[in-house]
């Protein structure tokens, strides 16, 4: 059945709104409230609800987008070529802690079945990691892992995975410059990843800049020091314990198969300890989840967007711990953010976060305009502006409880903003280091984008887009657009669902299709 002309405005005062039907609409379409187009409008595109005249305000989530470069009358399509984009807002004068967060009960009762790990994190899969502390290790790491997935996983059926954390760092940078610590305390962090379990194993070339001792220092990495029948003992210790390095310029390796059969014995030392866990009763509360965008399109922050948030709302009340990031997805709506800190250090450290941020894009002669893809704006996105308005709607209305650096380690529940850029690799890489043991990503256009380390819920805000990319998308909030489901109806459906993945009683798409990215590290310090 034909759908009518259907648009939706998401509040009073906007003087745009955004056309839902599939494939948009024609020339003359009308709509129930007698709004005729005076064009085609691609579906996600904005069309003008009032005449405006030239240097008018256009306004979408009862936000400035922009100002007409033209006249526009009523009925007009609305994109990026016929409106110029605001100044962004300045870091001082902003509000400061001034929102209280709305009054929501604690949410009780809710469990998962996750791996305890010694530190009192969670993992949601059991897998082996193999870390690298060059790029020059990677193929070799690969090689290995291919191997050790044929002869020795069937060994352990109760580890889940075995992966290489290749990463294209580690030698020919300035490993002592001030913004090195980003890469090499990512690196660090991923490895202890809670759905690694504690295991640490590294592959080292010999020569690098990043060697083992400093990626993991005494102090950082847990190791098991007594036989996998006993008791567990874990101690703080370095890198160099237990023989938890293969170094492959080492004299003893002859030949490339002598450095493989090293890894391959180091590394089933470690699926026999991962093979003797098993998974337990954990509150909610333990859910460690990172929420990201990407391909995203006009519907991100009417439908999926806005579902991550309630879902978010609802895991906050549960105890857990959420993070939302991507810098320049946020930075037009800083003061909503410094508004919602639970107190003034939080809100200066967000300030810090994008003061950083634009003082990084200024030595590149960027700016965060960079961020909007030809995707996003064939989406209907026409700036950066209006798609963070979207973006922030995935943090909810809760009260913002901590900040992380890039790279750093999450050591509180709540919701934390972890400033990452916005690039899907480099985040979600970035989101692994900070410790979650899930992963929500919502899109419009569509993209195979997942992750290795943990699972990926894929999250469709278009109906055509799950119902085309059917075994790539976990959940269908394009129901939302079309009044099938509220935003309540998808938040909780999403809920749900994570505490089936986190309890391996559910797979993702992308766990089914083992599709995942290659993890890409920040590095905002000189290359040599």
């Amino acid at each position: 059945m034909e759908q009518s002309p259907l648009y939706i405005r998401v509040h009073p005062r906007d003087n745009v709104a955004i056309v839902v039907n599939d494939g948009g609409l024609p020339e003359g379409a009308t709509f129930a409230d007698g709004l005729t187009l005076r064009e085609r409008v691609p579906q996600g595109h904005k069309v003008a609800l009032a005449d405006l005249a030239e240097g008018d305000e256009v306004i979408r989530y009862n936000v400035v987008i922009g100002y007409a470069l033209k006249n526009l009358p009523k009925g007009s399509w609305i994109n990026e070529h016929v409106i110029r984009m605001p100044s962004p807002p300045g870091l001082e004068g902003l509000p400061i802690a001034t929102v209280k967060a709305p009054e929501m009960p604690p949410l009780e009762g809710f469990t998962f079945e996750g791996y305890r790990n010694a530190d009192g994190t969670v993992g949601s899969r059991n897998i082996l990691a193999i870390t690298t502390t060059v790029q020059c290790v990677a193929d070799v790491v690969q090689h290995a892992v291919t191997r050790i997935k044929a002869e020795l996983l069937p060994r352990f059926p109760n580890v889940d995975d075995v992966v290489s954390l290749g990463h294209t760092y580690g030698c020919g940078v300035a490993i002592d410059a001030p913004d090195a610590m980003v890469p090499i305390r990512t690196v660090r962090n991923i490895s202890l990843n809670p759905n690694f379990g504690g295991e640490v194993m590294m592959v080292s070339l010999g020569c690098e800049k990043l060697q083992p001792e400093r990626l993991m220092p005494p102090g950082t990495i847990p190791i098991v020091t007594t036989a996998v029948d006993d008791v567990a003992d874990i101690g703080d210790v370095g890198a160099d314990a237990n023989g938890d390095v293969v170094v492959l310029q080492d004299d003893a390796h002859v030949g490339f198969q002598s450095m493989i059969e090293s890894i391959m014995k180091m590394a089933e030392r470690h699926l026999e300890r991962l093979n003797n866990r098993r998974r337990e009763t954990c509150p909610a509360s333990d859910l460690v989840i990172g929420v990201q965008c990407g391909g995203s399109d006009a519907f991100s922050g009417l439908t999926a967007n806005p579902a991550v948030g309630f879902a978010t709302d609802l895991l906050v009340r549960a105890g857990a711990t959420v993070m939302f990031s991507e810098v320049t997805e946020v930075r037009d709506g800083v003061d909503q953010l410094t508004s919602r800190a639970a107190n003034p250090e939080v809100a200066q450290a967000i300030i810090r976060e994008m003061q950083w941020y634009d003082d990084y894009l200024k030595r590149g002669s960027a700016d965060r305009s960079a961020n909007t893809t030809p995707g996003n704006k064939k989406g209907g996105l026409s700036n950066i502006v209006e798609k963070a308005m979207g973006s922030i709607i995935k943090s909810g209305n809760s009260a913002i409880s901590g900040v992380l650096s890039p790279g750093e380690k999450v050591r509180q529940k709540g919701l934390i903003y972890a400033a990452t850029p916005a690039s899907d690799f480099i985040c979600g890489t970035l989101q692994v280091a900070a410790g979650i043991n899930l992963h929500v990503f919502t899109t419009g256009r569509g993209t195979p984008y997942s992750l290795a380390e943990v699972p990926v819920i894929k999250v469709a805000t278009r109906s055509d887009l799950a119902r085309r990319w059917h075994d790539l998308m976990d959940i269908n909030a394009g129901t939302i657009a079309t009044g099938e489901a509220s935003i309540e109806d998808v938040g909780w459906e999403l809920f749900r669902l994570m505490l089936e993945v986190a309890s391996g009683r559910k797979e993702t798409c992308a766990e089914k299709l083992k599709l995942h990215n290659a993890l890409v590290l920040f590095n905002p310090a000189p290359v040599t």
